[in-house]
């Protein structure tokens, strides 16, 4: 008698720990599973064991260097003013979204506020909130559009997908392109910080905000020890190189804005 309880209770016991695997391993599965252990990667360069929940123990290293072979769209001459949607572009191309520039262009919120100057105050719109002017010409005003109109749009094509990492440390980026995802991100035209005499600050409906007029965006594909390699759509140029320490100053300096891609399980379980 002892025995069969005894093989009873193993066979429940199986039964029990097969259900909360599976269970763990939809957690994991899903968007926020993956971010919560993204989140969770090293912000060093060092090797670190990431223990995840219903997986293997996850090693993840920043690579040395790194560099993508992500589309190259160039936002001329159609969009003077459209770096933010063209690098987006290019980032669901490299994911396989057939998607060009022009209907990213129509697509993006915009934000209608007029533009006013009274007494030396400039009244205009929130980049924060959509793009800001005339995209398609320099005849009109224009400025351009941040982060999170931009992650909005990309949720559009793939829901659950995007991954916010403003703010987030420049190590976290480099996780990322380790995990060969290209990262959009706002710099500016000199990929150097600007002097503050290159900034102004508007009053908008939802509060002031500091800008220049030379924000630029553009989608890294890499890194070395000395360079960030990103696609540029001003020029065209495919893995243009710039010096990493003053690319990486200007990005903090424009806010630290940043969206990718969250990988796929096939994208986590090379990685081990």
């Amino acid at each position: 008698m002892g025995e069969r309880v005894g093989k009873i209770a193993l066979s429940i016991l199986i039964i029990v720990a097969s259900a909360i695997s599976y269970f763990l391993f939809a957690i994991i599965k899903n968007e926020g599973g993956v971010r919560n252990l993204l989140d969770r990667i090293s912000q060093d360069n060092k090797v670190e064991t990431v223990k995840a929940s219903g997986m293997n123990n996850l090693v993840v290293q920043l690579k040395e260097n790194v560099l993508l072979d992500a589309p190259i769209v160039k936002q001329f001459p159609e969009l003077p003013r459209g770096c933010e949607v063209t690098s987006l572009a290019m980032l669901l191309q490299y994911k396989g979204i057939d998607i060009g520039k022009m209907e990213l262009a129509e697509r993006v919120i915009k934000n209608t506020t007029p533009l006013k100057k009274e007494n030396g105050t400039i009244y205009w719109g929130n980049p924060n909130d959509g793009y800001i002017g005339d995209m398609y010409s320099y005849s009109n005003p224009g400025y351009g559009v941040y982060h999170k109109p931009i992650k909005k749009l990309a949720e559009e094509f793939l829901p659950g997908q995007i991954i916010d990492l403003t703010g987030r440390n420049f190590e976290e980026l480099k996780t990322y392109l380790s995990l060969e995802i290209p990262v959009w991100v706002i710099i500016n035209t000199t990929y150097q910080p600007l002097s503050e005499n290159a900034f102004e600050t508007w009053k908008t409906p939802s509060g002031e905000v500091k800008i220049t007029y030379k924000e630029h965006s553009v989608l890294i594909t890499g890194y070395d020890n000395k360079y960030i390699y990103f696609n540029d759509p001003i020029t065209g140029i495919k893995n243009l190189a710039k010096p990493k320490d003053p690319f990486i100053e200007a990005w903090k300096q424009m806010g630290s804005q940043a969206i990718s891609l969250l990988p796929d399980a096939n994208t986590i379980e090379g990685s081990k």
